[in-house]
């Protein structure tokens, strides 16, 4: 098992720091200074905090700075790192980003959004989930919250005990909802190849669709997606000037 971070995204409503930095890049700890920890800090962080010992990052939009990064981040935090470029990262969506790290996910992973803050009791939770179901090589499980309050941003989970996943998308009503998927699933090997499938699919559809889109192809196809509740668990998905605000407040906590 390794981490996997979608790091390819520009974040423009972070301007002006993603003027020149991915979203993954933006300080969020010691903000003011230029050594100041990202995103992509506290996720390789909560990596190593649950024995990881590699991760994969998926790069495109300013690439360049977490190259500039690699070798500073690998000694930080312990984790051998691989960089897989997106071409198309500043035209596509992330299904596509995700498609490409598919022979990556083949060892399993934990992937994690690289604009989501969240302490390592996620990584750990879902984990758990894992070795609570058995052995087993196929298996997808999301992180999901299932106490906070939605709207109609939030990409909202309907789950069933018995089917596992139902419905995952944007455009639902909160009340339907169980919950809200927080940018970080386990993936186990058996289940890369129908999901790199589900993906292309999904990115050959309309390139604008999210991998979450990707994972709901995979429920249409009958493959089962479980979830694992968070618990009661601070967290933000940074995607303006106001969540980074929350970001640095939940992060001082970790």
């Amino acid at each position: 098992m390794i981490g996997l971070v979608l790091a390819a995204g520009a974040g423009r409503r972070l301007r002006p720091y993603t003027d020149t930095l991915p979203k993954a890049l933006v300080p969020v700890i010691d903000a003011e200074g230029e050594n100041g920890r990202t995103v992509l800090d506290l996720t390789l962080a909560n990596f190593a905090e649950v024995g990881l010992t590699e991760a994969a990052i998926v790069v495109g939009y300013r690439k360049e700075a977490v190259y500039e990064r690699k070798d500073a981040l690998e000694r930080s935090y312990g984790v051998r790192l691989t960089l897989i470029d997106n071409d198309r990262a500043e035209e596509w969506n992330n299904a596509y980003s995700l498609w490409c790290a598919r022979e990556v996910i083949e060892e399993g992973v934990i992937l994690a959004n690289g604009d989501t803050v969240h302490p390592p009791s996620v990584e750990r939770t879902l984990l758990a989930a894992q070795a609570a179901g058995g052995p087993g090589t196929g298996r997808v499980i999301l992180a999901l919250d299932t106490v906070k309050k939605l709207a109609d941003e939030e990409m909202k989970v309907v789950a069933d005990p018995e089917k596992g996943v139902r419905r995952i998308t944007k455009l639902m009503d909160p009340a339907e909802a169980t919950g809200e998927y927080i940018g970080v699933t386990l993936i186990e090997p058996g289940a890369a190849a129908p999901l790199a499938d589900a993906l292309r699919t999904t990115f050959e559809r309309d390139p604008q669709l999210y991998y979450e889109d990707g994972y709901q192809e995979l429920v249409h196809r009958g493959f089962r997606i479980d979830t694992a509740a968070i618990g009661d668990v601070s967290w933000v998905e940074i995607d303006n000037h106001d969540d980074l605000a929350r970001g640095r407040e939940i992060a001082c906590r970790y």
